[in-house]
């Protein structure tokens, strides 16, 4: 059996979860709510606060399933009671970010400005101190969509390895290379 998927997800007090009739599990919370549409082939159970998700026999589409439907359904019951935060830091001069609302202004060296809407689902920070990198602060109840807009916000300047120059996640270690000298014998 998988062992992600065999794993019982605790519920939080203030936490419920609702299956409809076509499968569609709705998971409300102090956060908000969230709607994940589960394949009709795997089962969602609620037994004595916890959560158990259940596939019918040992096929390899089965067990597939049911490990992405658990860990997806863990990520909606972790969302609606804590939430999720990324932050990221613009590295490099003259790189500025500014929200208004949630619009997010990005100055990243180019000619232009990188003028990005967010979805309502997210919540925007910026903060500009003296003598440190700009910073980046996405807050969501949403993993999926926190991921993919921080993904899209970092593809806009990617760090390179010479400089480390770009946009980059707090705490990323990234891979350095040695400049043109290294190369002569």
């Amino acid at each position: 059996m998988s062992r992600v998927g065999k794993a019982p997800i605790a519920l939080a007090s203030g936490v419920t979860v609702t299956v409809s009739a076509d499968n569609v599990v709705t998971v409300k919370g102090p956060k908000g709510e969230l709607q994940q549409a589960v394949d009709k082939d795997i089962t969602v159970e609620q037994e004595d606060g916890q959560l158990l998700v259940k596939r019918p026999s040992d096929q390899k589409r089965h067990k597939a399933l049911h490990g992405l439907y658990r860990a997806l359904l863990n990520n909606m019951v972790v969302g609606v009671t804590t939430g999720y935060k990324v932050e990221q830091e613009l590295v490099g001069v003259g790189y500025r970010a500014t929200n208004t609302g949630n619009t997010l202004d990005l100055v990243l060296g180019y000619s232009h400005h990188y003028i990005f809407e967010l979805p309502q689902e997210i919540k925007v920070t910026t903060t500009a101190e003296k003598g440190k990198n700009p910073t980046i602060i996405l807050e969501s109840i949403d993993k999926q969509l926190i991921g993919q807009v921080a993904a899209k916000i970092r593809s806009l300047r990617a760090p390179e390895p010479y400089k480390g120059k770009g946009i980059k996640f707090v705490g990323e270690v990234l891979r350095r290379k040695a400049g043109k000298s290294a190369s002569k014998k």
